[in-house]
């Protein structure tokens, strides 16, 4: 009887498929096949492309997961843990930054006990900014009380997605788990793959979705989540997940053992190449340990006796196995893609110092290098200097220097950069031609401003030569905005596409003080810079014009993930100008939706076939949001009107100047993403803006005021006439989606009568 139920257990090796593609393409695939419940995302370059695809294998049909996009990291992490704790299976994909403004949510996932898996397509943690990989973000995981397993090619990118759902909700674990790959370098890059032909081997592996626990899911049986905790009940919790934790390891290789029945793969806590007998060794995570396997060969047939050691889990870490590994090794360089700033040597170097201390007769020689920051390639030669560096501490008998930067350049005074022109500032700014007076009568501005071809001469805020696609409209709409704004500006960018393509260091288009900062604290970060400004004039510390103007620019879904920010920034009331560039979408990172992003249109997260068409629901109105906040000029603007769009700028200075907030939705044009002809591009505004879809209006002291009726002119025109213009909305057009159109239309035009109402009723 005991060897026909072990004949029934034993795994049979499934059908598999051969095929080439990138990290995040197996990501996307083993969610798929697995069929989450839920998904809560939000986009972030490298791992962006994981939502992409799954959503676009949601239009075709080929998984019932429910991706929700939040408004950024945080909401994400909140979606994320409200769908674990009813028990639903939950899946999430981060970077760099969007880690961080997560992590808070980390602990708390872990803390309670409830399963998921993200995938950390790894990447620098700004600032500066830089998109492409290193491993400063995983370093922050390290103490969330996640799993941590690492990935080194996309093929195993797709096998431990798989592992990693089974160890989240073992028995013995029932932690979240995080699954790490390089950005670029593996999440980009394709390579030769193999994945399970029928979803149903997957799932069968997986196994059913564990039921007896407490979740939030049955009204009959009520349960408390997340009780507040004194410090004995705490102690008691936290030794129960630091013991779930190192069970882990044991159900990896569980898993892993089970798993490579089914594939044939095998994933051992450490990957160790030609570790048997190595005098010297380089311990590397994910892909720059593949890059080093080629030199070891070389090095062994040169009689050296070289080898690498790389980790598939490093939380819990394998510490009996890293000493069981080195136990002969005479020196190992460590390797690591991040820094423990001051702690002379990153965080795995550490480790693995104190796991061979453990170890009283081990006598390696270790050394610590920070290498491959901000996606610096590591290339055979680069590990062939770390094999060199290791083999001099061996002959020596010691390092002569056990911690150090690898690959770092020295500055050259005499090729430092140059300023093009002269600095432009003050008068430079000032036409003279622009008069804006209140008029107590009406407690509204009057303004007056000249031709636009007498602003002409008014110098450009950005100079030429900066890197944005061609016929984007970012910087006519701009340019157009602060025509109207004279004198000096100090402008804060947040992070979108108007910062990356103005400022590649060490260049920058802009020609007065800039400072950037994230897409959520934008406006807290300069409403500070505003304060600290006053009060430095106040003191006398600086001695500055007095009309220097604030600006923060914001786009690219900034007023999504920013919104909190935006908002409390205008309650405070601080003398700045928040303008928006509404190119609906985040165009940053790859054209994904955003809450600005109207209905139906297609963006690379609202695919359209056969099982949806484009985005599911309307988009944000934030000029009434912002004004809402009670502050004292909105407006809304785009370059095809120009001359209105001036005026509106006069007036924001003034009021930013004298009362406080101020708000601005400037509408533009993304040919690239929209998939228009450059050429249409102040076609297309005029458009949204004579279809009503785009109004234009000011809200000045509580006051509306639409500044141009299409209808009263005799131009307005049906929604299609504008929607033709766009790739991303032709299939709204189509027969077969005229509700969905008729439901848009009908949105339009309730906005467009409230809109209207507001301007007939000033008191509404």
């Amino acid at each position: 009887m005991a060897m026909l139920e072990e004949q029934l257990n034993e795994i049979a090796k499934a059908e598999q498929v051969l095929t080439f593609e990138s990290g995040n393409e197996m990501a996307a695939m083993a969610a798929a096949q697995i069929n989450y419940h839920i998904m809560g995302y939000f986009p972030i370059t490298p791992s962006t492309e994981v939502a992409q695809y799954l959503d676009m294998m949601k239009a075709r049909g080929e998984h019932d997961i429910k991706l929700i996009p939040a408004d950024g990291e945080h909401g994400s992490a909140g979606i994320c843990y409200g769908a674990a704790v009813t028990g639903a299976r939950v899946f999430n994909a981060t970077s760099a930054n969007g880690l961080l403004y997560m992590i808070e949510q980390l602990p708390v996932q872990a803390g309670t006990r409830f399963p998921m898996v993200m995938n950390l397509v790894t990447r620098a943690v700004s600032g500066p900014l830089d998109i492409r990989g290193d491993h400063s973000d995983l370093y922050y995981a390290l103490n969330t009380g996640w799993v941590i397993l690492t990935a080194r090619t996309p093929q195993a990118v797709y096998d431990m997605n798989i592992m990693a759902l089974k160890i989240a909700e073992h028995a013995k674990v029932r932690l979240p788990v995080i699954v790490a790959y390089d950005g670029f370098f593996t999440s980009h890059q394709k390579r030769r793959v193999e994945y399970f032909k029928d979803r149903a081997d997957v799932q069968k592996f997986v196994g059913e979705c564990p039921t007896d626990y407490h979740f939030a899911r049955d009204p009959k049986k009520p349960v408390t989540i997340g009780a507040h905790m004194n410090g004995d009940d705490l102690m008691n919790n936290h030794f129960q997940q630091s013991e779930a934790i190192y069970a882990a390891g044991e159900v990896f290789r569980e898993v892993a053992a089970d798993y490579a029945k089914l594939s044939g793969r095998e994933y051992p806590v450490l990957d160790l190449y030609k570790m048997e007998d190595a005098d010297v060794a380089l311990f590397l995570l994910n892909s720059a340990a593949e890059s080093a396997k080629d030199v070891v060969d070389r090095l062994r047939s040169k009689g050296i006796k070289a080898g690498v050691i790389s980790p598939n889990i490093i939380r819990p870490f394998p510490a009996k196995e890293i000493r069981e590994a080195l136990k002969n090794v005479k020196a190992l360089l460590v390797g690591e893609r991040a820094d423990s700033y001051g702690a002379h040597g990153p965080n795995l170097t550490h480790e693995v110092r104190s796991a061979l201390q453990e170890d009283h007769e081990n006598k390696t020689i270790v050394l610590s290098r920070v290498f491959g920051l901000g996606g610096k390639d590591f290339y055979a030669d680069d590990a062939e200097a770390f094999f060199g560096m290791a083999m001099d501490a061996m002959a020596k008998g010691f390092a002569d220097k056990p911690f150090d930067y690898y690959g770092i350049v020295p500055g050259n005074p005499e090729k430092a950069l140059k300023p093009v022109i002269e600095p432009q500032h003050g008068e430079t700014y000032k036409s003279g031609l622009i008069d804006v007076k209140m008029d107590k009568e009406t407690g509204k501005l009057k303004v007056k401003i000249p031709p636009l071809r007498a602003l002409a001469t008014k110098p450009k805020r950005l100079g030429s030569g900066h890197g944005a696609c061609p016929g984007c409209g970012i910087f006519p709409g701009l340019e157009l905005f602060f025509k109207g704004i004279e004198g000096d500006i100090v402008v804060l960018y947040q992070t979108g596409c108007a910062y990356v393509t103005t400022t590649a260091y060490p260049y920058s288009s802009h020609k007065q003080t800039m400072i950037h900062n994230l897409f959520q604290n934008g406006a807290a970060t300069l409403s500070g810079t505003v304060e600290a400004f006053f009060e430095l004039q106040k003191r006398g510390e600086i001695e500055v014009a007095d009309d220097v103007t604030f600006v923060m620019i914001t786009g690219d879904g900034g007023m999504d993930i920013g919104m909190g920010s935006a908002i409390g920034t205008a309650l405070r009331g601080h003398k700045l100008i928040i303008v928006e560039y509404d190119n609906e979408g985040y165009m940053n990172t790859g054209s994904q939706m955003s809450y600005s992003t109207p209905m139906g249109h297609m963006t690379s997260t609202t695919s359209v076939g056969k099982t949806q068409q484009g985005k599911g629901f309307h988009h944000k109105d934030t000029a009434q949001l912002m004004a809402a906040a009670n502050i004292p000029y909105v407006f809304t603007g785009t370059e095809a009107f120009p001359q209105d769009l001036v005026k509106k700028g006069a007036k924001a200075q003034w009021y930013a100047q004298n009362v406080g907030t101020v708000y601005g939705k400037i509408l533009i044009t993304c040919p690239l993403n929209w998939k228009s002809e450059d050429r249409y591009g102040s076609t297309i505004m005029e458009a949204a803006v004579n279809s009503c879809f785009f109004p234009l209006y000011e809200i000045e002291q509580g006051v509306t005021t639409i500044t141009y009726d299409p209808e009263a002119r005799n131009k307005r025109i049906p929604a299609s006439e504008w929607l033709k213009y766009m790739g991303k909305s032709k299939h709204l057009l189509k027969e077969e989606n005229k509700e969905l159109l008729a439901d848009f239309e009908t949105e339009i035009e309730n906005r467009w009568q409230r809109l209207k109402a507001k301007h007939e009723h000033p008191m509404l």
